[in-house]
């Protein structure tokens, strides 16, 4: 019952209270002898889902529904349900209009709050691997953390690993590991957005495919690796449907937040960490935040992969020991993560691989890197960015390796990320190519890429690229 329908953005409960109480006002138009026994049904309908709803806790896009299902109980159940004994007077007549149009206006108004913010519902991976998932925290003893004044404080970074398991049925929840979690982290994205902290309250409800804790999958095949850094303010669950798309291909996503630059982070201890990251709106200020922000980023980058490293050896415990291939690792992010994967690549030479989800590179020294790299950009319109692609153009002709640049059409900056499954699909907001569509190129993009310069036998990605979209190719050779 709490399963939403795909495309009306209903679960099957929520569906039943707003077809109940447009069936309750609908009664009054019913010839006499059908007249009471539907609005008896329609009002035991609306009462029973209403109450089943409102006790498994009813999401903030139901309410007006709710508040209209109430009138309706209260002032057109009574009327469709009397004997009707002669003209209603006028005064009476009006009343019942109003009345109805304020109901309808209420369902209505539901209706669009849960069509245009639904609770996302992620496709299902197309790989041959069931999906487990873990989060870890990792301290970096070698590091300070430089956004607090205590010079004992290390840096920390948690991570959410997506890998290749063995099938179970219990499935994960969005955005964290418990409910609690899940909605620190939304009201802090919706701060972070500027917006009122319920807005995106509908986001912990979500199951996602994943099996928190599964085992690990039969066999002793060693698993690539993928490193994800998300965008600024962003979290590391921002690209779950990505993650468990990889997983499912047999990879290995290690996704990070980055406290003080993540809009929430909660801790082991549970404490939560929030973003201190702000734009100044003078352009050279901002550029230096951003080349401070990115390499910090770049950094946790390298210092995860050593400790999964680590991990492989049986130094760190871990179900994954035995089963990660470092010599088999790409650095990949979106918006300023993509910039700091690139810079982590150039940085970091165990990096085989780079995927850049349009993001700009913000490195102040950008130089050659060796490994091949991928970048998604968004459609490219007068409202863009006019120095995004140069600039991007002038590091990936850098590259001593082949480097990509796929524009996808019909595209925008938040395409990239889960944002179209819970967003209004407004093209200037999340691209114009649907709910899923977006996620979906965005994952086998990614999936052709790695499997052509990470797997045994390399291969020229640009083939199965260009069927999602514009494709560059830059040359080490010119």
């Amino acid at each position: 019952m709490t399963e939403t329908i795909t495309g009306l953005g209903l679960s099957l409960l929520e569906l039943l209270v707003l077809l109940g109480t447009v069936a309750l006002m609908a009664a009054r138009l019913l010839p006499t002898g059908v007249r009471r026994p539907f609005a008896l049904a329609a009002a035991a309908a609306v009462v029973l889902c209403g109450v089943a709803l409102a006790v498994s806790g009813a999401r903030w896009q139901m309410l007006p529904a709710l508040a209209g299902a109430a009138l309706a109980l209260l002032f057109t159940a009574p009327s469709a349900l009397r004997r009707r004994t002669g003209e209603p007077a006028r005064r009476a007549r009006w009343g019942a209009i109003l009345g109805a149009v304020v109901c309808l206006g209420l369902v209505a108004g539901s209706a669009v709050a849960a069509w245009a913010l639904p609770v996302p519902v992620f496709p299902a991976p197309t790989g041959r691997y069931a999906v487990g998932t873990t989060v870890v925290q990792w301290d970096d003893p070698a590091r300070p953390e430089t956004a607090t004044p205590d010079p004992d404080d290390r840096r920390t970074v948690v991570v959410q690993l997506w890998y290749p398991a063995r099938a179970g049925s219990a499935r994960a929840g969005y955005l964290g590991r418990t409910e609690r979690e899940a909605r620190t982290v939304s009201r802090g994205l919706a701060a972070y957005l500027g917006a009122p902290g319920f807005v995106l309250d509908h986001l912990p409800r979500a199951r996602t495919n994943a099996v928190p804790g599964a085992a690990v999958a039969e066999g002793n095949e060693r698993f690539p690796l993928v490193l994800f850094s998300p965008g600024l303010g962003g979290v590391r669950t921002q690209n779950t449907a990505w993650a468990e798309e990889l997983a499912s291909q047999g990879y290995v996503v290690a996704a990070l937040d980055h406290p003080y630059d993540s809009a929430a982070v909660v801790l082991a201890d549970g404490r939560t960490v929030r973003t201190r990251v702000a734009a100044t709106g003078d352009q050279a200020e901002d550029g230096r935040r951003s080349a401070r922000w990115t390499a910090v980023r770049a950094a946790d980058l390298s210092f995860v992969l050593t400790r999964l490293g680590s991990l492989d050896r049986g130094e760190t415990p871990g179900p994954l020991t035995g089963r990660l291939d470092t010599r088999r690792a790409a650095a990949t992010g979106h918006s300023l993560g993509g910039g700091a994967a690139l810079q982590a690549a150039h940085q970091d030479p165990r990096f085989a691989a780079v995927i850049d989800l349009d993001g700009f590179p913000h490195d102040p020294d950008p130089r050659p890197f060796h490994q091949p790299a991928l970048a998604l950009t968004q459609a490219i319109g007068p409202d863009t960015d006019p120095d995004y692609i140069p600039g991007l153009t002038r590091v990936l002709e850098l590259g001593t390796a082949t480097n990509y640049r796929l524009t996808v059409p019909g595209s925008e900056h938040l395409t990239f990320t889960d944002a179209p499954l819970y967003l209004p699909p407004v093209p200037a907001l999340a691209g114009s190519l649907g709910r899923t569509e977006g996620p979906r190129i965005t994952a086998a993009a990614s999936v052709a890429f790695l499997d052509a310069v990470l797997r045994d036998d390399p291969a020229d990605p640009a083939a199965p690229l260009s069927a999602y979209g514009d494709l560059t190719t830059y040359r080490a050779d010119g």
